[in-house]
Parts: structure tokens; sequence; C-alpha cells
């Protein structure tokens, strides 16, 4: 980000120095409400890996940090891309206020000029969003900037019982039709931007004040465990998935623990193996996408069994190297890049191939290797409905062109 030039005199020109602007996330261990909330994974990923992604890939700021007294948490911010600011004991109470601990951080870090305090608990927010608020602040005049929503809500006056209560922000004789009305903002808490003058006072917002409207369907606040379940599907479908639009044209998945459960029953002659049939909807939904899916197995199985699973895709056992498996798949398929394979795996075994496909996801019940690859990790566990799961996951990526 180049600094402005500005004009001194009529042969002279300086440097107008750029602002520092830092994002950060405040994230301590100690919530309440859901303990170690900011690292709960969220249809798949850490909830603070949301906003921090949207932060990065918005590239409007010098720096993103994440305020924590938590190792866990520091460990998901570094994985995640953010530096981290320790924050003392004194900030990490239950009674701090977020303007102290910014206050504290802003102490540490003297090159700071404005802070965009991110809610962690705000995972809809997208870097368009960001890209347009640090322009109001940094190119616009604004000392500060914070987000709100729009809500047709009618609100009445809180009375004690017996006592009569009247409409505070409509007439009930007239109650206008929701097209009618513009409604009313109301602070959403994705985020509050300000500059270093009105925080080291003690103010968050203040001056030259703005607001900053969001989309309804990006305005998404975690605050109790109830919230968690709504906030997932809203993320699914409106959350900021990356910069890249997901290209998905192989889809490989381990037989054993994915597809099935990962038990066998065995008898004097045969053995037996079952699966969701939910699993086969989501094969074929992803079939008829013209995404290839393809089955392996590190066990030997048999071709009877084989042809009795009658499964709409090539299955292939006896694999002891996934990732020789996989890329003799994609060289067939005409495939250059692993970035256009999902991959979904749940054992040690899968480590490798989870890391490398652009898109991977496991099922609830996978190792704890498998699940710490940064992949999408389902409700369903193997055998269940994950493959279903993750096939709906991959699907809304490539619609959303995500």
């Amino acid at each position: 980000m180049s600094a402005e030039v500005v004009m001194d005199g009529p042969d002279k020109k300086k440097q107008k120095k750029r602002r520092h602007v830092a994002a950060i996330v405040l994230a301590r261990g100690g919530s309440k409400g859901i303990p170690l909330k900011n690292i709960r994974r969220l249809a798949g990923k850490p909830l603070i890996a949301w906003v921090l992604r949207a932060a990065i890939d918005s590239g409007q700021f010098d720096s993103v940090w994440v305020s924590t007294d938590h190792d866990e948490i520091e460990e998901v911010a570094k994985q995640y891309g953010a530096k981290v600011h320790r924050r003392s004991s004194e900030v990490s109470k239950d009674t701090t206020s977020s303007l102290e601990t910014i206050q504290e951080f802003l102490q540490h870090h003297p090159e700071v000029d404005i802070v965009g305090n991110i809610q962690a608990t705000s995972p809809c927010l997208h870097p368009s969003d960001l890209i347009k608020v640090v322009d109001m602040i940094q190119n616009q005049g604004y000392d500060s900037v914070f987000a709100v929503v729009r809500h047709h809500l009618f609100r009445w006056k809180e009375v004690k019982a017996g006592e009569a209560t009247v409409a505070e922000n409509f007439v009930p004789a007239r109650r206008p039709r929701r097209q009618d009305w513009k409604g009313e903002l109301y602070e959403n808490g994705s985020f509050y931007f300000a500059t270093r003058e009105l925080l080291t006072k003690g103010l968050l917002q203040d001056g030259k004040l703005a607001y900053y409207e969001m989309k309804p369907e990006h305005s998404v606040d975690i605050d109790v465990d109830i919230d968690w379940p709504i906030a997932e599907q809203r993320v699914k479908r409106y959350g900021y998935f990356g910069k890249n639009p997901t290209v998905v044209k192989l889809l490989v998945c381990n037989v054993d623990g994915c597809l099935t459960d990962g038990r066998v029953y065995v008898n004097q002659e045969h053995e037996l193996i079952s699966y969701s049939l939910r699993d086969v909807d989501g094969i074929r939904m992803l079939l008829d996408k013209d995404v290839q899916v393809r089955l392996l197995s590190e066990r030997d199985i048999s071709p009877v069994l084989v042809s009795n699973l009658n499964l709409p895709c090539l299955i292939e056992g006896n694999v002891s190297n996934k990732k020789e498996v996989v890329d003799k798949w994609m060289g067939k398929l005409g495939l250059s890049s692993w970035s256009q394979v999902a991959y979904m795996g749940c054992s040690y075994s899968d480590v490798e191939c989870l890391k490398l496909a652009g898109t991977c996801g496991v099922p609830a019940d996978a190792c704890t290797a498998a699940r710490m690859t940064d992949s999408f990790v389902c409700q369903h566990g193997g055998g269940n409905g994950a493959i279903q799961e993750f096939a709906d996951h991959i699907i809304t990526l490539m619609e959303t062109g995500r």
C-alpha cells in the first residue's frame, strides 16, 4: 500500500505517511457462555478462523492480531496467519471491557494508528465489507466506524405488571407493512474501528462517527450455545470461504471409517460391512455435478464384496500408498493440481492427502491428526451420513463461487 503524495508549495512534494491499520480480534480463554468458544469448530473450522481469513484476504490491514491469554487460542491464531498479543492478567478478567484490552494493546504497539476491533463471534464477515470500512476511516475522514444491520421489529415499552404498554416505534392502528417501512439500524457487533487518538482517550465511538450497514445474511452473532446450530447453517450458506473459486473435479474417500463406521462383521465364510444410503445419495449428487468419485481402502476388498456394495463409483482396495493412488487417478482424469481434488479421510494414513487436497473433510469421529488438518469437520460420524454432508459442502462451495 503506497503512501499519499501531497503538494507542499509550488515545486515541493512530500510523502504523507499512510496510517498503520491493525485488525485485532479479542479472544479470551475464559468465556462464560461457551467455554473456549473462540476455537470451537463452526462449519468445520475454529470460530476465530472465519474472521481471520476475511481480515487477511481483504488486504487492508498492515497487521492482523489476536489478543489472548490462552495457549490453545494462540496456536490456532498463528495457524490461520495472525500475530498474537499475549494480554496481561489485568485485562483478562470477566469484568474487563474490550476498550481496556485494546488500550493495553496500543501501549505495546506504538506503530498502530487505527484499530479495527473485529468480533470472533461474527463468522459471516466478508472482506468486501472490511475494504469499504477501511476506506471510510483511512481516506474519507471518519474517526470511528461500526457495523449495523437493519431490522424491522416493532418495539413496545416495558412496563410493570398490570400497567398498559404503548408502542415505541410505530402506531398500532396503522401497522406498516415491511415493504413500506425502512426499519431501524441496530449494532450487530461485527466490528468497531477507531483511531488511536479516540481509543487512548477512552472513546470507542466518537469524533466524526459513521455506521456501516451490513447485509442481514452476513450479520451473525454467537452469544450462547443455542445460537451455534443456526450460525453454522448461516455460515455454510453465506460465509466467506476464500479468495479463489472452488473447482472440484474429483472426490476421493476412504471407505473404512468414512463410508462405513469402521467396523467389519465376519463369519466363517465372508465379511460384511454396512453403509448409509444417505451417503450414496451424496455420491450421486456429486456425479450429477460432473465430479468424479473414487473410494479406496487399505484392506483387501474382495471383488464379490465390491459387487455386492453396488456403489455408483470405482473402489480400489489393498491400497498401501493413498497419495500414489490419487496421483494415478488424477493422471487418468487429466488433473494437474490437487487443488481440484476433494479428499475425505478419517485415519492417520489419510493425513498426507488431507493436507494436499484443495478441499478436505473428515467425519465427526475421525482421529485427532485428521481433524487437525484444517478440514471441514462433519457433524455426522463415518457410516452415518458424513459423505452426504461433505458432498453438500462441496456443492455449496462450487455453486457460490467461494
